[in-house]
């Protein structure tokens, strides 16, 4: 199997659900249910993979979804997933559209501002509701210590993502 950085968390178990074998899933993905358009997740607990399961069935309920796997026959082999990671392979995800980006390809970019200031590295992402943010820690070769709070607005804030280069050019004052 590959390494941990070749793969994208998707969603984790959480508990079991009744007693044959389902079990509750705490998804990442939005909209929730869209971690079950894969028929088969590989299942990794404290970053070491179990295996990759195939769903058997799986559906939205009550706030969360909940999933049977095709191996997993009953309550105790369900409970032995908890806390498991779902993870995806990165080169099985969909592509995307010229300009929209996985919140994973952001994730330890270097953030510039026109000036050529350097603010520090995405650590992760937020969803507020209103708009994502990029969480941007500061790194030794950034102007200062601070952590900032960027909203990812295309066109106003984030003038542009350059994967190769592994930069996001912002347009953010450096003392906000």
């Amino acid at each position: 199997m590959s390494e941990p950085e070749d793969f994208v968390v998707l969603g984790r178990i959480t508990s079991p659900f009744g007693i044959q074998g389902w079990v509750k899933v705490y998804s990442f993905t939005d909209p929730i249910d869209s971690i079950l358009q894969y028929k088969k997740l590989s299942l990794w607990k404290d970053d070491k993979p179990l295996g990759e399961f195939e769903v058997s069935k799986g559906k939205k309920h009550s706030k969360g979804l909940v999933v049977l796997f095709k191996v997993v026959a009953d309550r105790n082999q369900a409970e032995a997933l908890c806390g498991s990671e779902i993870r995806l392979a990165k080169d099985v995800l969909p592509e995307l559209e010229a300009g929209d980006y996985y919140w994973h390809q952001l994730e330890g970019l270097t953030v510039f501002t026109p000036e050529n200031v350097n603010l520090g590295t995405v650590s992760y992402l937020l969803e507020t509701g209103a708009n994502d943010v990029l969480v941007v820690k500061a790194t030794p070769d950034s102007i200062d210590d601070a952590e900032r709070l960027i909203p990812y607005l295309v066109d106003q804030v984030v003038k542009k993502v350059n994967l190769s280069d592994g930069t996001v050019l912002v347009d953010w004052d450096p003392d906000f």
